[in-house]
């Protein structure tokens, strides 16, 4: 029998559910207009209208109907639930849901369940220091703000990854569903185990309009959405109309077998072990946009419209008509019977909510530090690199961390996660294999076990697709769990938004929001780095996203830069066992050079910067001038300048300075990892030069150090825009971040050498033409580079 000629509500549920919904859009519709008279026990009146009118009341009711069918079938089948709000600022329904539970004045008790509660709350929405019309960090049962469109099924998908006895309702909205990201994110049903995880129901709410256009899956035929979306490898169930009682009863009926269907899909790949990919169900709401509001204003179709978008009537307190317009609206919400005297929800009403944490503004996992366990981590001490001499050897730094990130994964089996866009193995990380292989629920070949390592129960999360894969991680990590992603540098920057969106999550939870339990951190691996793209060329050369990171307020963000393995596998440890950061570690692929042994790199590490006296020249003494580096090649290149001068002006005073951690940098007071003015002299000295040779964009470097004392005496080498087809050192040079540049600004910046070493200088010019010249006509460079060490007895 089809869903929609089912009736499953008996006439007075059906009364009861549709007057709970009445109570969540006469809240929705409360918030974006009334400052006064929050009941409407008194005619309205202009003064009783606030001053500035702010929020987005289409998608509104459609999602509060969908978050009434989803109490229902809670209480009816025990469900465990999470709700995210797709549609771009949709949080008034999530706030009257939330307000209506009671959820939201157990944290917020100015929002009192009465007549003054409610009047505070709806003051508060979208005014100055207080509700923003999305679904911030403020409000309870979110994970998901939606400040920025494209990202609610990826982060549905990450929260129910390992959640075996959670369903997350995902209500995607249709002119989210225009964005590349959500686009991507309707395959992350290939990456989901009926067995070990838990299931995302997705409502694609089409209600036809953006703020001013109509909506693409909204004007093609039902045939063709339909063929698109199982297409996509979904069963779309359709739930269509305006007329309230039918569609309460075809939504009830919808809901509940959808939710049955996923029990079914889970009870058997559960009890058998064995399944194909599912075909998910998922639903599709097709209702007015702006449904049960004003009709039409002045002479202008609002309801089913985009001018029900916004704010629908604009003009309330200056024109009695639409005064009225207004105050009818509210009033065919029957505000009189749904709250008491107090202006609390009536007892019958309040039946329909879930009770403790299975009311969805209460679950658990949207405020997933409350069940978050801290990992289980092996000791990264015993994956060290032995190093008996400095910088004599060569390894890949990623490899090393491989075969740590193995062991963590296999001591964290349901928590712990490593995501990257097919570039597990590229990256040298595939070590990770050996305890997980990659998740794959598509079709499998029988080639496939040549090599492809995938495999039904893999952990590691691979889909070209980095928008995906954040989006993943933050769901995975926001419901209390753990993981690590890394990607190619250049490409990085596909996620800058996401970035900016979740350390603006993060700022707002960790300092003024005392109810949020910290999670854990997101850590970020930047690999395949700007100067070893020796095929890729000029497109992967891009290292600015450490730009963007520093933009954010110090106390989220981290930026470290581990020059060799043992300072990576030091680095990894602490960001894996960190909470409420934006991590990101900067750390090339390919083999260079090993320079401290573990328990220097310990050392160097938690001070995050310091002198290596083996590479200095000093003694103790006050330097002529500071070599200092940040990012593995730019030190191993300043460690080949280091040598070079000590060789060829053998008095030399030179103080070589390593940066692991960027934010040292910064003065103590600008950010928690900052030195003082103090610590700072003491290395980098008042009057002395400094030539610093950065892994990124020279201004970066100025941008953090630009309030300190010598800051007029710091020389910045850094990536320049350009690039081609080069080998390493060509690259270094035609940047000047090269071992002969860095000695020709050494030698420029201390007095005395400016003429007694100008034949030196000659020499350091001859050599970058002539290692240019090999790279072009060998198309490598030459042994003596490439295997270049420290000489031993330069070495203290």
């Amino acid at each position: 029998m089809p869903l929609d000629s089912l009736a499953p509500l008996s006439s007075e549920e059906l009364e009861k559910i549709n007057a709970y919904w009445s109570a969540c859009n006469y809240l929705s519709a409360g918030m974006i207009y009334l400052r006064a008279n929050p009941l409407l026990r008194e005619p309205l009146k202009p003064e009783h209208i606030k001053h500035r009118l702010l929020g987005h009341w289409g998608s509104d009711p459609g999602q509060s109907f969908t978050w009434v069918h989803l109490n229902r079938l809670i209480k009816k089948l025990d469900l465990n639930v999470m709700y995210i709000a797709g549609p771009g600022h949709g949080a008034p329904a999530t706030l009257s849901n939330g307000y209506l539970e009671g959820h939201y004045s157990e944290i917020y008790p100015q929002c009192s369940q009465d007549e003054r509660g409610m009047l505070e709350l709806f003051r508060r929405f979208s005014f100055p220091g207080a509700l923003g019309s999305h679904c911030t960090p403020e409000t309870p049962g979110s994970i998901h703000e939606g400040g920025e469109l494209g990202y609610s099924l990826s982060h549905a998908f990450g929260a129910a990854f390992d959640n075996p006895d959670l369903i997350v309702a995902c209500m995607v909205g249709d002119g989210e569903a225009e964005t590349g990201p959500l686009a991507t994110s309707w395959h992350s049903n290939k990456f989901l185990n009926p067995i070990r995880d838990g299931a995302v129901l997705p409502i694609l709410h089409l209600n036809g309009y953006k703020i001013a256009n109509p909506t693409v899956l909204a004007r093609i035929t039902h045939e063709e959405l339909e063929y698109l979306l199982r297409g996509y490898g979904y069963t779309p169930y359709f739930v269509e109309g305006d007329d309230p009682a039918t569609m309460h009863q075809t939504m009830a009926a919808t809901m509940e077998h959808c939710v049955e269907e996923i029990r079914r899909i889970q009870k058997q790949a559960r009890e058998t072990g064995k399944y194909e990919r599912p075909r998910w169900p998922m639903i599709v709401l097709r209702s007015p946009k702006g449904w049960t509001g004003p009709k039409e204003v002045d002479g202008h179709k609002v309801e089913g419209f985009w001018r029900a978008h916004q704010v629908p009537v604009l003009d309330p307190a200056t024109n009695p008509t639409n005064l009225k317009v207004v105050e009818d609206w509210m009033r065919s919400y029957k505000p009189e019977i749904l709250f008491d005297e107090s202006g609390k929800l009536i007892p019958a009403l309040q039946e329909l909510a879930p009770s403790g944490e299975r009311r969805i503004s209460a679950n658990l996992h949207a405020n997933g530090g409350l069940l978050r366990k801290p990992l289980l981590m092996p000791d990264f001490k015993e994956y060290a690199v032995v190093v008996e001499q400095p910088a004599q050897g060569y390894v890949s730094p990623t490899a090393t961390l491989a075969k740590f990130l193995r062991d963590v994964m296999k001591c964290n089996m349901t928590n712990f996660r490593v995501f990257g866009p097919d570039e597990t193995a590229s990256n040298k990380l595939d070590g990770i294999y050996a305890a997980s292989k990659k998740t794959w629920e598509a079709e499998f070949y029988p080639e496939d076990e040549d090599g492809t390592e995938i495999a039904l129960d893999g952990r590691v999360m691979e889909i070209l697709s980095e928008h995906t894969l954040e989006g993943w991680f933050e769901g995975y990590v926001l419901t209390g769990r753990h993981g690590f992603f890394s990607s190619y540098e250049a490409f990085v920057h596909v996620i800058d938004s996401m970035f900016n969106q979740h350390a603006k999550w993060l700022e707002k939870s960790k300092n003024e929001l005392s109810w949020r339990a910290p999670i854990s951190s997101i850590n970020l691996l930047i690999t395949s780095l700007v100067w070893r793209q020796d095929h890729n060329g000029f497109t992967h050369q891009d290292p600015g996203f450490l730009d963007i990171v520093t933009n954010k307020r110090p106390d989220v963000v981290r930026i470290y830069m581990p020059p060799d393995a043992n300072c990576l596998l030091s680095v990894a440890d602490h960001c894996l066992r960190s909470e409420d950061y934006y991590n990101v570690i900067v750390a090339d692929k390919q083999a260079h050079l090993t320079m401290l042994s573990m328990e220097q790199a310990v050392q160097h590490c938690t001070k995050g910067i310091g002198i290596w006296d083996w590479a200095s020249t000093d003694n103790g003494a006050k330097p002529d001038a500071v070599l200092a580096c940040a990012g593995d090649v730019a030190t191993q290149e300043a460690l080949a300048a280091a040598a070079i001068l000590k060789e060829k002006c053998p008095d030399i005073k030179l103080r070589f300075v390593n940066v692991v951690d960027l934010f040292r940098l910064m003065p103590e007071a600008a950010h928690p990892h900052g030195m003082s003015e103090e610590d700072y002299d003491s290395l980098f000295g008042t009057d002395i030069p400094v030539i610093f040779n950065f892994h990124g964009y020279a201004s970066l470097i100025h941008k953090l150090a630009y309030k300190r004392t010598n800051h007029d005496l710091m020389h910045i080498h850094g990536y320049r825009e350009r690039g081609n087809i080069n080998t390493p050192l060509e690259l270094a040079i035609i940047n000047e971040i090269d071992r002969f540049s860095l000695a020709i600004d050494v030698i420029d910046r201390v007095p005395r050498l400016q003429q007694s070493a100008a034949h030196l200088k000659e020499w350091l010019k001859d050599q970058r033409i002539d290692h240019v010249n090999y790279a072009h006509r060998e198309g490598i460079d030459p042994p003596a580079i490439n295997n270049w060490q420290w000489p031993l007895g330069a070495a203290k």
